[in-house]
């Protein structure tokens, strides 16, 4: 029972999808004819969802981002971050009264009158969790089982497994988006969108990235379709002229897609034409969506959800019913240089969002429409200077019309480095690096749930589900409408 062992779903998609690689002779056929391959969906969709996961690469500083505020709290958080014990910051700790104009006022106060803020630059994410529209899901992280630090602590891994290769920036990407380290070829959003396949018009267009290759969106049938900023990539010979010249255009156009009878020339011919196909679809669906919502400039996480807002638009045209997307942005490694250079990155974190929930609405579709944060790992609580260090379970966003907002969903974990027997401070492994109380798996499971994922198709989706359940553990956290 641990993260190594793959799951009878994993070993049986990579069986099949080996041998189909085998039979075909080169794995580009494959990723592009997901037509043939798509399996039977687990649900037939007659509206319009979508799942937008913002990956924040680097590992990204909890404790500054979902900023604990109550007094009590808050002057340990400053005496552990090195601002002494008063209100006023000092070293890698938020001045208290920064963090007042982003406070978060949840329906339901949390227990023992903790309270929480955004970061100062996150004010328009401020603004929708407190008018409804986001959630805080409160230290999260992998887990392979459910743990205490206790069992943690223990060296029997066989039956306290912890994920591999903790605290590895390549290999914690890999385990949120995948549930396994570096080399992982599944992942979870990939998983959801094989059983959606069938319910859109073009498969193809199931999973769509616009910040390159990553595993979260491979699954068994369903492989990512690429996108830029700009829209589909163009094929330059067949989209413009060569030297000038409309005849060679065509001519080569020709004859990149003409059959042959040569079995693996043929195949490549296939994936062209299917290429140039979908680039035209995309650019025709595209050509029709304007928005008038204003989306920040110079941010480049702005300019993916741009596109993911207007892929969404498109989507009658490009016949799709359910999507899952992925956008990123990357700086968050802050070793050093935290308060210089996390604002920045907050601030085009919090407007890219926002601008986003606000485009959902001007299509019609917030309450279809949910996106949510995730990152390699947090960081530790305790400053090393200038910065912070890798950690494990880390505090994220949920937004969307459907998101169960101006909540906390989760434990607040004790403000601490302690890492002794305290039975109070469970949640804490050395340094402030947060113990998860709650699985990446189950907040996948929420996302799903609400997606269109039932119960019976969780376990093939998220392999290390079936080890949580319970009301500590619960499969479905409960944030999503």
């Amino acid at each position: 029972m641990h993260l190594l062992q793959p799951e009878l779903h994993t070993r049986r998609a990579f069986l099949r999808r080996s041998t189909q690689l085998g039979l075909a002779g080169t794995a580009l056929p494959f990723a592009l004819n997901l037509a043939a391959m798509g399996e039977a969906a687990a649900f037939t969709a007659t509206d319009y969802k979508a799942l937008v996961c913002v990956f924040l690469y680097g590992g990204n500083d909890y404790a500054n981002t979902v900023v604990t505020y109550d007094d009590d709290s808050y002057n340990r958080y400053n005496t552990i971050r090195g601002g002494g014990s008063g209100q006023t910051a000092g070293g890698i700790a938020l001045a208290k009264a920064d963090l007042t104009p982003t406070l978060l006022n949840p329906t339901t106060a949390l227990p023992g009158g903790r309270q929480y803020a955004l970061h100062p630059a996150m004010t328009g994410l401020t603004g929708l969790f407190n008018g409804g529209k986001a959630a805080v899901q409160l230290n999260v992280g992998p887990l392979v089982v459910p743990l205490t630090r206790t069992q943690f602590n223990s060296a029997d891994r066989n039956t306290y497994p912890i994920p591999p290769k903790l605290f590895s920036h390549n290999d914690q990407q890999s385990v949120w988006q995948s549930s396994s380290p570096e080399g992982s070829t599944v992942g979870w959003g990939g998983n959801i969108g094989d059983l959606a396949l069938s319910s859109n018009g073009n498969s193809l267009f199931t999973c769509i990235s616009v910040t390159g290759n990553a595993v979260f969106l491979s699954g068994d049938s369903a492989l990512q379709y690429q996108v830029s900023t700009n829209g589909a990539v163009a094929i330059n010979g067949v989209k413009n002229n060569v030297y000038g010249s409309s005849a060679v255009r065509t001519a080569l156009t020709s004859l990149i897609q003409q059959g042959s009878t040569q079995t693996l020339e043929n195949e490549y011919t296939r994936v062209t034409t299917r290429a140039v196909t979908a680039e035209s679809q995309i650019t025709n669906g595209l050509s029709a969506i304007t928005l008038g919502t204003p989306f920040p400039s110079n941010n480049s996480l702005a300019n993916q959800m741009k596109m993911v807002a207007r892929l969404i638009g498109a989507r009658s045209a490009l016949g799709s019913k359910r999507q899952v997307f992925m956008v990123s942005l990357g700086g968050f490694d802050l070793h050093d240089n935290l308060i210089s250079q996390q604002p920045v990155l907050m601030q085009r974190v919090s407007e890219a969002m926002t601008a986003f929930y606000n485009a959902t609405v001007e299509l019609g579709v917030a309450d279809k429409v949910t996106a949510f944060t995730a990152s390699d790992f947090g960081r530790t609580l305790s400053s090393n200077g200038d910065g912070s260090d890798h950690g494990w379970g880390s505090h994220h966003l949920m937004v969307g019309g459907a998101v169960k907002g101006k909540a906390f969903y989760g434990k607040a974990p004790p403000v601490s480095i302690a890492n002794t027997a305290d039975a109070n401070d469970q949640w804490h492994v050395g340094q402030g690096r947060l113990l998860p109380s709650t699985s990446v798996d189950q907040y996948a499971a929420t996302l799903a749930s609400w997606f269109g994922v039932s119960n019976s198709e969780q376990a093939g989706v998220l392999p290390n589900l079936r080890h949580f359940g319970g009301a500590d553990y619960p499969t479905n956290l409960g944030f999503m409408a």
